[in-house]
């Protein structure tokens, strides 16, 4: 089982796990011509606006299929980190000073980070040898994703109403169980990377409840209404499982490259 599940959470399928996200992201942006809605809050009235949409795709796009190749799979993990971190710093740092007081801000960084956290990680594991850099640069990434994970339980339980609402009502016990839940997971999964503690097999299991978002929430809500919004949620929660593949993979023995 052990060997499987090695298997599963290599770094050569992790890349390309979150190569294929960042091919969904561009391919979204390429298709409706506009960002991920809240996810990358641009102006409306930003100059340029629709070219620069088409350039971020493009190049989302461009960086996805470069990492599914090992020759140029550390270029792509490099543009990656740098459009996540772009993100951050232009797009939601600026929200963040503006309206300090409101949660939702931070929570919205902390989705993007955790996306760079993931490209970091994406970086190193492209490296042509483990050095003590390439070693530093994953425990960065690992406790950055950590503090990302208290960000998300925390915003669970700020907008429970919200976040129980998401939860499709035939899944038993109920909707605020599963609200409680998520965020505990969360919560859990931080704690574990943070602190070194059973962090192979929460790292893990955050990355399957990340899947089951896609499945039971993103999934059908995107079948019942196509709308830019809901293609835009399932393409980033889909880089975010890209991310938690990463960092669960950060922790398995290294196998094989990517070819």
């Amino acid at each position: 089982m052990a060997s499987i599940t090695d298997g599963i959470f290599a770094r050569a399928v992790a890349l390309r796990v979150y190569g294929l996200a960042a091919i969904t992201l561009g391919s979204v942006g390429l298709i409706s011509g506009d960002f991920a809605a809240v996810w990358q809050p641009v102006p409306k009235s930003f100059p340029g606006r629709s070219a620069l949409a088409y350039l971020v795709a493009a190049l989302f796009l461009a960086a996805g299929l470069a990492l599914q190749a090992k020759r140029s799979a550390r270029m792509g993990a490099l543009v990656l980190t740098i459009l996540y971190s772009a993100g951050v710093v232009l797009l939601h740092l600026p929200q963040i000073v503006s309206m300090p007081s409101v949660f939702v801000e931070w929570s919205g960084a902390a989705e993007q980070l955790a996306l760079v956290a993931g490209g970091m990680l994406a970086y190193a594991f492209c490296a042509a040898s483990r050095t003590e850099n390439t070693e530093r640069l994953i425990r960065i990434a690992q406790y950055l994703f950590g503090i990302c994970l208290l960000f998300f339980g925390a915003a669970h339980l700020i907008y429970l109403k919200p976040t129980a609402d998401f939860v499709p009502k035939w899944i038993p016990p109920g909707q605020l169980f599963w609200a409680y839940a998520t965020a505990a997971g969360h919560f859990a999964a931080g704690v574990a990377i943070l602190t070194g503690f059973a962090v192979r097999l929460a790292s893990i299991l955050l990355t399957v409840m990340f899947i089951a978002f896609s499945v039971l929430v993103h999934g059908p809500n995107l079948v019942a209404d196509p709308s830019h919004f809901n293609w835009a949620a399932n393409a980033i929660n889909f880089a975010l499982i890209g991310s938690a593949w990463l960092i669960a993979a950060s922790y398995v023995s290294p196998v094989r490259s990517p070819s």
